[in-house]
């Protein structure tokens, strides 16, 4: 028994999920790997993050192996009602994965263990967006601070990582996957983000926020680079989308009815 983010983890587990899991993942995805030296630069007991954006549902599993295979265990933040699912649960508080409740007190707590894990030598993977991006075009969206904070308050190094095709295989908000033919899901790592501009100085919303978005761009920068393709100018925010939303949905509910009905294709009929 060893220690891990917050507590312990079973090394009977990591070492069956190493035997398993990799040659399953081979059968099912193909893969198109570049900068793993990125992480394998990273010295062997060093705490560091791999900072990725997040498409699907599917794509942990092509990050777990990418991990593994430059030299790292991988330990995710993971929804706590992934822990509750039978077997599934079993396996990842065995290989110490750290449930993420919905609580601000709970998330701070979570935060206080992955930087226990991380001066401890832990590999962590943050999906700084929190859930799979909502942007239309799949870039990556407004990213939540975690990801600073825990870098910022250890010192270790953030490796930023792009990764596409996942979401071919399952697309988010589906539940059924696409296994054949075998999808190829591109996966790259970067240099470390320079964090050094900020070390030092008080952990404040606006530093925080700062440093997030240097994480972010380096993030949107490989993905644009996998891609082939620019990136919008400014990140989607979900939030003001959502706003934007309500007021296009009161203004046409807000315009005469003869013009309304002309938009949906109907008659007006008069009173």
């Amino acid at each position: 028994m060893t220690k891990r983010a917050d507590g312990s983890y079973s090394s009977a587990w990591r070492g069956l999920t190493k035997i398993v899991v990799p040659p399953l993942l081979y059968a099912l995805v193909k893969h198109e790997w570049h900068g793993q030296e990125n992480i394998r630069n990273v010295p062997a007991g060093s705490g560091l993050i791999l900072a990725v954006n997040h498409l699907s549902y599917a794509d942990p599993l092509p990050i777990c192996l990418f991990t593994h295979k430059a030299g790292r265990y991988p330990v995710f933040l993971a929804k706590s009602s992934l822990f509750g699912i039978k077997g599934l649960g079993t396996v990842m508080r065995g290989t110490g994965q750290l449930p993420v409740y919905r609580g601000q007190a709970d998330a701070a707590l979570v935060l206080r263990d992955v930087e226990r894990g991380l001066r401890d030598g832990a590999c962590v993977i943050f999906y700084p967006e929190a859930t799979a991006t909502r942007d239309p075009g799949l870039w990556p969206m407004v990213a939540r601070t975690g990801v600073a904070r825990a870098a910022l308050a250890t010192g270790v190094p953030v490796i930023p990582v792009a990764q596409w095709g996942a979401q071919r295989i399952l697309p988010y908000g589906s539940f059924r996957p696409h296994l054949l033919p075998r999808t190829t899901v591109q996966i790259v790592a970067g240099p470390p983000v320079d964090l050094s501009r900020f070390q030092g100085k008080p952990l404040t919303s606006q530093i925080l926020r700062e440093a997030t978005e240097a994480i972010m761009r380096d993030i949107t920068g490989l993905l644009a680079g996998i891609r082939g393709e620019t990136p919008p100018a400014e990140p989607f925010h979900p939030a003001i989308a959502r706003r934007q939303a309500r007021q296009e949905a009161r203004d046409r509910d807000g315009r005469p009815v003869a013009e309304a009905a002309a938009d949906s294709g109907t008659e007006a009929t008069p009173t």
